[in-house]
Parts: C-alpha cells; sequence; structure tokens
C-alpha cells in the first residue's frame, strides 16, 4: 500500500493530532453552549470533518502495521 493510501486524501488535511485536539475542543465548546444554533451547526459540521480525517489516519495506521505484520509473518515462513 502505498504512502498516499493511508493518510488523508487532501493535501490541505492536518495531521492526526492537530485534528484530534482541534475535535477535543469542538466538543468542549458544543457541550459548554452559550453559542448560537448557527454556530453550533458550524461547530458540528465541523467536527464530523475532523472525525472523519482522524478516521483516516487511523485506518491509514491499521493498515500500514497489518502491513507490516503480515510481511514479518511471511518472511518468518520463508524462513521456516
Amino acid at each position: 500500500m502505498s504512502e498516499q493510501q493511508t493518510t488523508p486524501a487532501s493535501d490541505e488535511a492536518p495531521a492526526y493530532e492537530q485534528a484530534r485536539d482541534e475535535l477535543v475542543e469542538v466538543v468542549r465548546r458544543l457541550e459548554t453552549g452559550g453559542i448560537t444554533l448557527e454556530e453550533s451547526l458550524a461547530l458540528w459540521e465541523r467536527g464530523e470533518r475532523l472525525a472523519v480525517v482522524c478516521e483516516q489516519w487511523l485506518d491509514g495506521a491499521r493498515a500500514r502495521l497489518d502491513a507490516a505484520v503480515n510481511a514479518d509473518r511471511e518472511g518468518a515462513l520463508r524462513e521456516d
């Protein structure tokens, strides 16, 4: 699997940690309240986009780990 397939598609997508931290802040602001409905909707939409970015990063990391484990297993089988 290529590097491009293991990270979010957009060149403008934030790093995992940045997206996660911003998502935490979005949730905090939504839970705190005191904002307009329009602001709440905008935050919710931003949170949804950030969650997708985080999921893409995690899926990519999982795929890379699976590939590494499978390569190790295949190497071990060839040595036997």
